[in-house]
C-alpha cells in the first residue's frame, strides 16, 4: 500500500494559492481537551473553505478504539460518519498567505503511509513551510493563559525565531514521526504546543486553544480569530471555576499552581512582529522566486 492508494486528491483546478503554509492538528494523544484540532476550527470560522484531498480512513483505524456515528441526513436517512482526515484550503487576502488545513483524527496503523499523504499533499500544493498544533496535559492553573512552546528540528529557522531544537527522546505520536519525515524531506517545519491544566483535561479548554491561535498569527502573519473567542473563554472560566470552587483541596493547588506560574515567564516563544518578519525572511530565503 502506498499513498497513491489512500489519498483521493483534487487540487488540479484551483486557482495557485499564495505562499501556502500547511497547518495540522490530529485528535489523539497530541490533543488534549481537543485544543489544537479546535485551533484550526477557530481559524477558518465563518471563512469559505475548499476541500482539495481526503485520506481514506479504512486502512488507518482499528475502529474498536475510534468507532464510526450513525446519524439521520436531511431526509432521515441513516448514514455512517467514519473518522475524517479532509485536506482543505483557506485563501486569506488580508493576510499574508494562503493555508492548507488539516483538523483529523491521529491514525493508530500505517503511520508510513499516512504520513506520505501528507508529505504529497505539501508538495502538490507547494507548502513553504508545515506548522503543527499540539497540546499537552500540564501543571499550568486554568486561571492563567498557558505557554506556548515552539520547536523545530531545522537549525536555520530555529535560530531566527528562537525557538527549540528538540532533543527529546523517547515514546512518539505520530506528529512526532511526521516532523522526522519533514526534516528528511526537506519541508520546513514547525511545531507548535501548547499546555492544558491536567486536573481539567476531561473538560473543554478554549484559553488553550487562543493562546495557540495568538502565536500562529504572529508566525503565519494571518488573522486568527483568537480575539473572537473571547465569549467562550469566560464561559468556560466560570464552568472551570465552579468544577474547583467547592472543594478546598483543589483551591489550594490551583493557588500554589499560579504562584508558580506568575515566578515564571508567561510565553515560552517569541512573540510580536519581529517573529512574524523572521519567518517570512526565511520562507523568502528558502524560495527566492515567490
Amino acid at each position: 500500500m502506498n499513498s497513491d492508494d489512500v489519498l483521493t486528491a483534487s487540487w488540479d483546478d484551483i486557482a495557485p494559492l499564495r505562499d501556502p503554509v500547511f497547518l495540522i492538528a490530529l485528535r489523539g494523544w497530541f490533543d488534549v481537551s481537543g485544543a489544537a484540532t479546535q485551533a484550526i476550527e477557530w481559524c477558518v470560522r465563518d471563512r469559505v473553505v475548499t476541500i482539495v484531498g481526503s485520506i481514506d480512513p479504512d486502512p488507518f483505524f482499528d475502529f474498536t478504539q475510534e468507532r464510526p456515528e450513525v446519524y439521520l441526513d436531511e431526509d432521515d436517512d441513516r448514514q455512517i460518519r467514519w473518522p475524517e482526515n479532509d485536506i482543505y484550503v483557506a485563501r486569506f487576502p488580508e493576510g499574508n498567505r494562503d493555508l492548507v488545513l488539516l483538523a483529523g483524527v491521529e491514525p493508530h496503523i500505517h503511520w508510513a503511509t499516512f504520513i506520505d499523504a501528507i508529505v504529497d499533499v505539501a508538495q502538490g500544493l507547494k507548502c513553504s513551510a508545515v506548522v503543527t498544533l499540539g497540546a499537552l496535559a500540564d501543571q499550568v492553573p486554568h486561571t492563567r493563559l498557558p505557554p506556548v512552546v515552539g520547536s523545530t528540528t531545522n537549525p536555520d529557522l530555529a535560530r531566527r525565531l528562537g525557538l527549540q531544537q528538540p532533543q527529546y527522546q523517547g515514546p512518539t505520536g505520530v506528529i512526532g514521526v511526521m516532523q522526522e519525515r519533514f526534516d528528511r524531506t526537506g519541508l520546513p517545519a514547525v511545531s507548535l504546543r501548547v499546555g492544558v491544566p491536567h486536573y481539567l483535561t476531561n473538560a473543554q479548554h478554549p484559553r488553550s486553544t487562543a493562546a495557540l491561535l495568538r502565536h500562529l498569527e504572529h508566525v503565519l502573519g494571518v488573522p486568527t480569530g483568537h480575539a473572537n473567542m473571547d465569549g467562550e473563554v469566560r464561559r468556560w472560566a466560570v464552568l472551570h471555576e465552579e468544577a474547583v470552587e467547592d472543594d478546598a483541596q483543589a483551591l489550594a493547588y490551583v493557588r500554589m499552581l499560579e504562584q508558580q506560574f506568575d515566578r515564571r515567564s508567561e510565553a515560552s516563544m517569541p512573540s510580536g512582529d519581529d517573529l512574524a518578519a523572521e519567518f517570512e525572511k526565511f520562507l523568502r530565503d528558502q524560495n527566492p522566486d515567490t
